[in-house]
């Protein structure tokens, strides 16, 4: 049993970092004029929704995609959602440091789980980090729709669909992502 008396400050620590993702708004949708536009949990938790589906419609490790899916974006409640034009290899270095400070706040071996789950995404080169990286701006592109629907826009939300198509390569998740834009 790793949830000793001893860990368990350090794993509300850890919890309470992870909460602060529900406050913390997510910026594209900020810098075009969202108003009180999703939090990086809702994205978070809608990425998850898909990847559990299609793990499990696809044949894939579906405890690997929750995985990824739910720590992807993990560092963005210390140093908060940078879009991608406001990503450098300082940021991309930061977000590395900042994981990892994060999970240190775990028993041993959650934290090599979990960390090793965090490079595998960030690599991108597993069939599990594809799906997941994928699904994640499929995911967005569906919000962009919605906010589209809603009219909570005041700029054009478009990039967003665009950078969802250039993210999305395999033929079963352009078909969902074409629905997705359908609407």
């Amino acid at each position: 049993m790793e949830m000793t008396d001893s860990s368990l400050p350090n794993i509300i620590k850890f919890l309470e970092i992870t909460g602060m993702l529900k406050r913390t708004p997510r910026a594209g949708w900020v810098e075009v004029g969202i108003y009180q536009p999703e939090s990086v949990a809702d994205h978070t938790f809608r990425t998850a929704i898909l990847c559990m589906l299609y793990a499990d419609m696809e044949g894939l490790n579906p405890l690997k995609l929750l995985r990824m899916a739910l720590i992807h974006d993990l560092p963005e409640a210390v140093i908060g959602d940078l879009t991608p034009s406001e990503k450098t290899a300082e940021t991309k270095e930061k977000e590395y440091t900042t994981i990892n400070q994060i999970l240190n706040l775990l028993p041993t071996r959650q934290r090599e789980k979990y960390i090793a789950v965090w490079n595998e995404y960030q690599e991108g080169k597993t069939r599990e980090a594809q799906a997941v990286r994928q699904l994640e701006k499929i995911e967005m592109a569906l919000q962009a729709k919605e906010y589209e629907k809603a009219g909570s826009a005041s700029k054009s939300l478009e990039r967003f669909i665009k950078s969802a198509e250039e993210a999305t390569i395999w033929p079963e998740l352009k078909r969902l992502l074409s629905y997705v834009s359908e609407e």
